[in-house]
């Protein structure tokens, strides 16, 4: 992905791959952390239908072809990631870990993962 697209775009992936990895690390052991690199990003610009603006839609997707992950960068700057994980919480067995998410704009990244209780 270096150098395909713009040096704000790169940062703002760079920015996401590294909170939704910070966030999937507390759930998953090293060994079994989800392949969640820039480099394995599939990532096309769009244009957003509102103002006209480019912005960029990506996914990651697993050796079947299925989508295990998503990126958003509007044309405003603002940004969303989505990584799956699909795992049971490591403290909380009444909990299931559906995926990290990560968003923000600029320097400011925030992460969480997404919970479903278990059934």
């Amino acid at each position: 992905m270096a150098g395909q697209f713009p040096p704000d775009v790169e940062a703002s992936v760079a920015r996401l791959v590294d909170a939704l990895r910070g966030e999937a690390i507390k759930f998953v052991s090293a060994d079994k952390l989800p392949d969640i690199r820039a480099a394995s990003l599939v990532l096309e610009r769009v244009v957003d239908p509102a103002n006209g603006l480019p912005g960029y839609d990506g996914v990651w997707r697993n050796a079947l072809n299925e989508r295990v992950g998503r990126v958003t960068i509007n044309s405003d700057g603002s940004f969303f990631a989505e990584y799956d994980l699909c795992v049971r919480h490591p403290r909380r067995p009444e909990w299931f870990i559906e995926a990290v998410t990560a968003w923000g704009r600029g320097d400011q990244v925030k992460a969480e993962a997404r919970l479903l209780a278990m059934l």
